[in-house]
């Protein structure tokens, strides 16, 4: 039987950008395989938000190839990257990136209204977004609350519920545990991944916190994927 192919694949990644210095991020070979759970270890400045950007096709690779889901964004237009990452990538933002005035329902239904095949993989959104929330620790009373009264951990719940709804096959977290306690980051660390595996998606992780490692299945030093070159412009 032949092995399931990588859910992420880069390829000959290289992107510059042209700012008071010319950065540039060359990525020879990274993939990760489905229903993996991966932390991407970078020190700050690195270029872990430049990969991260890359992946979700929200800038665009100057050569190579950036394969989700066994496409090649790369060779999508600005629209088809973005309908397509609404599809495919579910995105746990650092600062969560709710919207503070509107129901922790209205937030994490919002992906659904961006992305109808995704839409159509939650035959009862409503009942499934309560399902995320208690299942993720949240009360049950906070679904109908303003997400802007929440705390910092619940916010956090919220945006990975957001992420998890309609089972994307790709999970993006941008240093989400930063705000928290270490114990708080372990009880969110488990709920996170309890769920990934419920929805069968696949996990990728990104932090400066090496504190994190033991709970992932693999750990990758960006140093090891890339060689990002900064020089005088």
């Amino acid at each position: 039987m032949c092995a399931a192919s990588p859910i992420l694949s880069l390829q000959h990644v290289h992107y510059h950008w042209q700012g008071r210095a010319s950065f540039a991020l060359d990525i020879p070979e990274f993939a990760v395989d489905p229903s993996e759970s991966v932390l991407l270890l970078g020190e700050s400045g690195s270029g872990k938000s430049t990969l991260l950007s890359l992946i979700c096709g929200t800038i665009t690779a100057r050569s190579g190839s950036v394969v989700v889901a066994g496409t090649d964004i790369v060779s999508l237009s600005a629209g088809k990257r973005d309908r397509f990452r609404a599809e495919q990538i579910g995105l746990i933002f650092q600062q969560f990136n709710l919207l503070p005035y509107a129901s922790v329902l209205d937030n994490i239904l919002l992906p659904l209204r961006f992305a109808p095949l995704r839409r159509a993989r939650v035959p009862s959104p409503r009942d499934t977004a309560r399902m995320l929330c208690l299942n993720l620790g949240l009360p049950e009373d906070a679904i109908t609350a303003q997400a802007g009264t929440l705390s910092v951990g619940q916010q956090q719940r919220v945006a990975a519920a957001r992420a998890l709804i309609g089972a994307p096959p790709l999970i993006i977290a941008d240093e989400p545990t930063s705000a928290l306690d270490a114990a708080t980051q372990t009880t969110f660390l488990d709920l996170l991944f309890a769920q990934t595996r419920a929805c069968g998606s696949t996990l990728l992780m990104v932090s400066h916190d090496a504190r994190l490692a033991e709970h992932f299945d693999r750990v990758v030093q960006l140093s090891d994927v890339t060689l990002p070159q900064q020089t005088a412009a």
